[in-house]
């Protein structure tokens, strides 16, 4: 059977390792399995979030509600913008595909850094476009502007923080990646990890309020991570009518189910969980930092829930994960994207004390 031909330009994307793989594989009991792989929050979701999912299982059998007002006021009042600046997606993943879908075609190009989010090529390359990279896995603006003068991309993604390193670009930066931008192309902030870099030093803080102030520019966000909501599956964007009414055209109804929508709306209500959830966070990765220093690793330095340790010889990024595997710890290899390096979620203290510990053995 044959297929469009720009599939055989795609590499599948390879999501973490699921707990289920590894308890069918090595045969280990899935309580002793520590996941610290895709980037989930390690104290799980808001009590609040529980509640509303129980509250509407009953519900589940229904369409949600298609205009997700309640939601779409949430963040409407969270950022101060007008609910028609919003689109809400299955993950902001969903609002990338959008993108792709509404603004590339074959004769179009996409500048990204050299190391990044897995998708944006992937979606870019579904409808033919040609992928430009930076010569960097940072994101720098001197590697931006030029190829931006030079090439004048149909879309610019910029990942900060980025995933899957770490690492983040300066806010006035950003906004010089916007403004030098052409009038037509499309400037992609994915803020995935936003609530991280901003707890961590505020020059990295992106207000989506003060992009949305630029017609060729859109932020996006989700409640995976922070919020802890990534088995719900829901993120947004947020950006001029003209760019929302356009995405609207690429999405399909009912887009997120009825108990995504009611854990999102209970997640934005609670006031309390992100600031616990960042607390546990910038504690724990301080040890990482210091296992680091004793093991002499060099990391990126992290603007997000993850840290990624960059390895030199005689290391080798995959046999590390493999032992690391074999015991029940999962990390993200990242020789795929051509570095010699591990992502590891930073997961509560009993999982980091197990990581610390298999880590160690690995490394002898």
């Amino acid at each position: 059977m044959n297929f469009n031909p720009e599939l055989d330009t795609i590499k599948t994307y390879e999501a973490g390792k699921p707990i289920e793989l590894v308890v069918r594989e090595f045969g280990i009991a899935p309580e002793d399995v520590v996941k610290l792989a895709s980037n989930e929050n390690p104290i799980g979701t808001s009590p609040a979030v529980k509640r509303a999912i129980i509250d509407h299982a009953d519900k589940a059998h229904l369409y949600p509600d298609d205009s997700m007002y309640e939601l779409k006021a949430a963040l409407s009042e969270r950022f101060d913008v007008g609910e028609e600046t919003i689109i809400i997606g299955a993950g902001s993943d969903q609002v990338l595909e959008f993108i792709s879908r509404a603004k590339l075609n074959e004769t179009s190009t996409v500048l990204m850094t050299q190391v990044t989010f897995a998708m944006y090529e992937i979606y870019a390359r579904q409808v033919g476009a040609e992928i430009l990279r930076t010569p960097s896995y940072e994101h720098r603006v001197e590697e931006f502007l030029p190829m931006m003068a030079k090439h004048t991309p149909d879309v610019v993604y910029v990942c900060t923080p980025n995933n899957p390193t770490g690492d983040a670009i300066p806010h006035d930066d950003v906004i010089r990646i916007i403004e030098a931008a052409d009038p037509d192309t499309l400037v992609v902030i994915d803020g995935a990890y936003m609530e991280y870099a901003a707890a961590k030093d505020p020059a990295f803080r992106l207000d989506p309020q003060e992009i949305l102030s630029y017609p060729n520019a859109i932020y996006l966000g989700t409640f995976s991570k922070a919020y802890g909501l990534g088995g719900m599956r829901v993120g947004y964007g947020i950006a001029h009518p003209d760019i929302i009414r356009a995405l609207y055209k690429m999405r399909p109804p009912f887009n997120i189910s009825t108990l995504s929508l009611a854990a999102a709306i209970a997640a934005s209500r609670d006031a309390d969980f992100v600031p616990r959830s960042l607390a546990v966070h910038r504690e724990q990765i301080g040890r990482y930092e210091a296992f680091a220093r004793e093991q002499g690793l060099r990391y990126i330095e992290s603007y997000t829930n993850f840290i990624t340790y960059l390895f030199d010889p005689p290391y080798d990024a995959t046999s590390i994960a493999d032992t690391l595997l074999r015991q029940g710890i999962i990390v993200r290899n990242l020789a795929s994207y051509g570095l010699n390096a591990i992502r590891i979620t930073v997961g509560t203290a009993r999982q980091n004390d197990r990581l610390f510990t298999g880590l160690s053995e690995a490394l002898r």
